[in-house]
């Protein structure tokens, strides 16, 4: 009799945990995984070779800076910019000094150009958006010449 009721309660005991519920979570991205497991802001993630989601896949820089396109961006980002983005600190938007030693050409373009598109379907872009408060960047419709100034502009901010 002892079998049988100590053979029931184990059948009893596996199909319990048997029977919970499978709620498998999907596996977290790599920036958020390296963000949970290093306490690392996005804002401060190196990633050059993400290229982001958007009209930009392949951009080459000179290595000399043009002054007049970086003048003509940093008048763009100065009308357009500067209520979320601070030079030197965080603000609404992250600050974008040293940016490019961040963030490879491509995903900034990308990230002017569509920041809708971006926070959708870029992981790192979403991070983004969860450090900065849910605070999502606004779409300026710049043109491709307009963000190619102030990604120029923003090779300055070193």
């Amino acid at each position: 009799m002892r079998k049988i009721l100590w053979v029931g309660i184990s059948v009893l005991f596996f199909f319990v945990l048997s029977c919970g519920e499978n709620n498998k979570k999907a596996k977290p991205d790599n920036y958020e995984v390296k963000i949970q497991k290093e306490k690392i802001p996005a804002s401060k993630v190196v990633d050059l070779k993400n290229k982001g989601v958007g009209p930009v896949s392949k951009l080459t820089l000179d290595n000399k800076i043009d002054s007049q396109l970086a003048a003509q961006g940093s008048e763009i980002f100065n009308k357009m910019c500067t209520a979320c983005h601070k030079i030197g600190k965080k603000f609404i938007g992250p600050d974008p000094s040293g940016i490019m030693e961040r963030r490879s050409p491509e995903w900034i373009m990308n990230m002017i150009l569509d920041p809708e598109g971006m926070v959708k379907n870029d992981p790192l872009a979403k991070q983004l958006l969860i450090e900065f408060n849910g605070s999502p960047m606004a779409n300026q419709s710049l043109s491709e010449d307009e963000a190619r100034a102030v990604l120029e502009y923003f090779r300055t901010l070193n």
